[in-house]
């Protein structure tokens, strides 16, 4: 991995974000690492910033059953030392769907499009991403399992219910399908950023077709 990083950073002149295995392990030595170790190598290969999955999840769980901030997470850490701008935390939610608002104790969001048995609500763990910037993250990667591959545009609704809640960027991620898809989830939503990966990499849609489409309709994009 630190190999393809290293070659990485040498040959792509855009800021790199790397993530995997950023956690405390022993190695088959019986060398123990913690996930700060983990995360200096890759900030010495050339990582602009790290991207936390699970680990940040876990941390953020055991901090809202608890209230207490342990310092010891590897989000904690690595934002303490490198500084919260360097930390991405990637949080992956599924839509909980609802017939009635007060199905639930937590706040439930009416729906833009209804539910497959034509549910009018869903729940989001929204908590997770207040929690994740109160321990130290920088930005937030929302990926929505429901939307993802889909290629019907991305969840507004759990965009806009999370990027309202933080104060820190959120990267709005799975479902784009087509240019307008990217304007819509901007002019909708309080997104800092807009992910996609398979229409890009299967060469459905060109990246510089996105940005001309961003910059015509008004939207700030580097072309």
């Amino acid at each position: 991995m630190l190999q393809v990083l290293r070659y990485t950073s040498e040959n792509v002149f855009v800021p790199l974000i790397v993530g995997g295995g950023i956690r405390d392990f022993t190695d088959a030595n019986g060398r123990h690492y913690t996930s700060l170790e983990v995360a200096s190598e890759y900030f010495r290969s050339g990582a602009d910033k790290i991207s936390i999955g699970s680990d940040a999840v876990y941390a953020a769980e055991e901090y809202l059953r608890t209230g207490v901030k342990t310092g010891k997470s590897s989000l904690e850490q690595i934002s303490r030392v490198y500084g919260n701008q360097a930390v991405v935390v990637s949080i992956d939610l599924r839509r909980v769907y609802l017939k009635n608002s007060d199905d639930v104790e937590f706040k439930a969001v009416r729906l833009t499009n209804p539910g497959p048995n034509e549910e009018e609500y869903a729940w989001y763990q929204c908590t997770l991403a207040k929690a994740v910037e109160e321990l130290g993250a920088g930005e937030i990667l929302l990926n929505c399992i429901d939307c993802d591959g889909q290629g019907k545009g991305f969840d507004i609704d759990l965009i806009k219910l999370i990027s309202d809640a933080v104060s820190i960027p959120v990267i709005a991620s799975s479902g784009a399908g087509g240019v307008e898809h990217f304007s819509e989830v901007f002019a909708k939503t309080n997104a800092s950023a807009a992910l996609a990966a398979g229409i890009f990499h299967r060469k459905e849609v060109p990246v510089q077709s996105v940005k001309e489409h961003l910059s015509k309709e008004g939207i700030e994009v580097r072309i």
